[in-house]
């Protein structure tokens, strides 16, 4: 594979180059230290060659060295496979994206009374179900966990009405995993395997604790007192498999991206989709409330972007200190895939990945959110208030000056493995209902984007989440 600067190689593709394994190798050790990152794994899909880089440890307690072949928690990035699932058995005549959640699963109930008949199993994928998405409680372990999450879900009111606004939910996805196992007559974990890992012939994709430690697997840190520290907790409550139990190489990771690439086929053209169910996930289902980069819409599954025209799907995942990145180029059939187990991984995603796409296809990447050259006025005042939803509150009040501060606190069960359960943000406008926010110099800005829902009041989106105001 060729490099990513001009070296006046007569073979350079018109993309500018192909992706050269010693290059990024040595740009991954060198960002991956700049950012404080123990340990990374990068695959990338280009001109159908496969280049692969790892870095640091996957455990700074043991010292074990990261490889191209070790495993990372992979977090959100398995709704796009818990999707595929779902997409499969609509191939099969045995499910609707638009049948509500009574008639697919009758024994699910939630707090707000008449919401299953009003939800459908496209609300599910596409987030716009308007159910309170973040709860973690402990289902523990064994086959009924995803049954066991699903009776908690008891407790979840709507956040809004079913297709109102976009709300990213964890809980949605384990839902969508609960539906896979009515349908399969199995677990989500045996029918992720049968109908995916297998067919795929992925041999570093697995689901259960048990089955990671046969591999050089990797464990998340956390900032604790300026140091990074082994995370008191390995992975997510038992239960949430379906929303980010997936933990995986980089190299499966793209080989899976490689199946929507395809349109639903393997690299051995057995179909596992149909191309129309493939196209599908990839459609616009709701635009996202976003300023002034970040995910435009929502597909089934996917996140999609708008990169300078070029349209991308992608999925980002998060865990307990290990963070997970992909993208997929469906116009030039490329992918890009980072694992990685703390530091500060998205400002590794942001530099590494501009090099890369920039040099392999001339796409820029979006820049992070930060604050504008010449801030626009806001009445801070008309925003201050209390913002609640499962697992977090937001506290915005108005500072001397005019100013905006916000205070985030973690209230569920994570609370207990996070170092900060409480951070305040100081809150800068870049336009009139948009701020960006850190609580830390060191970390990237944050959107914060006040807003309403026609007929149901009024909303805080961050982190992919519609908040509402409860005082």
């Amino acid at each position: 594979m060729g490099v990513s600067g001009h070296d006046g190689n007569p073979d350079d593709t018109e993309t500018g180059m192909r992706a050269d394994t010693a290059h990024w190798q040595e740009r991954l050790a060198e960002l991956a230290a700049k950012h404080d990152v123990p340990g990374a794994s990068l695959a990338i899909l280009a001109d159908d060659e496969l280049a692969t880089a790892a870095t640091g440890v996957v455990n700074l307690g043991t010292g074990v060295q990261t490889t191209a072949d070790s495993v990372f928690q992979v977090g959100s990035i398995t709704k796009v496979w818990t999707a595929t699932l779902i997409m499969q058995l609509v191939d099969e005549g045995r499910l609707s994206l638009d049948s509500p959640l009574s008639q697919v699963l009758p024994e699910l109930t939630l707090a707000s009374p008449g919401a299953t008949s009003q939800i459908t199993v496209r609300n599910l994928l596409s987030h716009t179900s308007g159910i309170d998405g973040d709860l973690f409680d402990d289902a523990g372990r064994g086959d009924d966990n995803v049954e066991r999450y699903v009776a908690n879900c008891a407790k979840l009111t709507l956040l809004h009405p079913p297709g109102a606004t976009m709300s990213y939910c964890n809980s949605g996805f384990v839902i969508a995993g609960r539906i896979v196992e009515r349908l399969t007559g199995g677990t989500w974990d045996e029918a992720l395997r049968s109908r995916l890992i297998r067919p795929l012939g992925l041999t570093r994709t697995v689901t259960l604790p048990a089955e990671a430690i046969r591999f050089r697997a990797a464990y998340g840190h956390q900032e604790v007192d300026g140091a990074w520290q082994l995370a008191p907790v390995w992975s997510l409550p038992g239960g949430s498999g379906p929303a980010g139990g997936i933990v995986a190489s980089a190299s499966d990771i793209i080989e899976f991206a490689r199946l929507h690439l395809r349109g639903g086929t393997t690299s051995d053209g057995a179909r596992l989709l149909s191309a129309a169910s493939a196209e599908q996930m990839q459609r616009e289902q709701i635009e996202v409330p976003t300023y002034p980069a970040g995910t435009r819409h929502v597909g089934l599954g996917w996140h999609l972007h708008d990169w300078d025209g070029h349209r991308m799907i992608a999925h980002n995942g998060g865990t307990i200190g290990q963070y997970a990145f992909l993208v997929a180029f469906p116009e030039r059939d490329g992918a890009v895939c980072l694992l990685t187990n703390g530091g500060q991984a998205t400002l590794l995603y942001q530099d590494l990945f501009t090099e890369i796409f920039s040099s392999l296809w001339q796409v820029p990447v979006p820049p992070l959110p930060e604050p504008a050259a010449e801030p626009p006025t806001a009445d801070a005042a008309r925003y201050e208030g209390r913002f609640e939803r499962e697992g977090i509150r937001f506290e915005v009040a108005a500072t001397e000056g005019g100013g905006l501060a916000a205070t985030v606190t973690d209230t569920g069960p994570l609370a207990d493995v996070v170092p900060d359960p409480v951070e305040t943000y100081a809150l800068q406008p870049v336009s009139a209902d948009a701020f960006v926010g850190r609580s830390k110099a060191e970390e990237p800005w944050m959107t914060f984007i006040f807003y309403e829902v026609e007929g149901h009041g009024s909303y805080l989106h961050c982190g992919g989440r519609a908040t509402p105001r409860r005082a």
